[in-house]
């Protein structure tokens, strides 16, 4: 098995793992059940999504196309209203 992602939250993992069964590569995420447990635990790398190796290729490039590790205000408009949030083009 290989690491294609390492998440901050179940939810990403989850999310990184449905795109990549939807385009038939078996996913496994390492770590699920220990989320819970963050106050105990060292807070990076415990949540890893895996494909196996024969996939990983074609995997990493999925992952790479999903966006993740964009920054959150890479949408923001400077001249914006201030209480208006504006739609973000070309998000699915």
């Amino acid at each position: 098995m290989r690491t294609v992602y390492e998440a901050e939250s179940i939810i990403d993992a989850m999310l990184v793992s449905h795109a990549l069964e939807a385009a038939e590569i078996p996913a496994f995420v390492a770590g699920a059940h220990l989320s819970g447990a963050i106050g105990e635990l060292p807070m990076g790398g415990l949540i890893r999504v895996q494909v196996p190796d024969s996939a990983g290729v074609e995997a990493d490039r999925i992952v790479a196309s999903l966006g993740l590790g964009v920054e959150a205000d890479a949408g923001v408009v400077e001249d914006a209203v201030p209480g208006v949030v504006p739609a973000l083009h070309g998000v699915s």
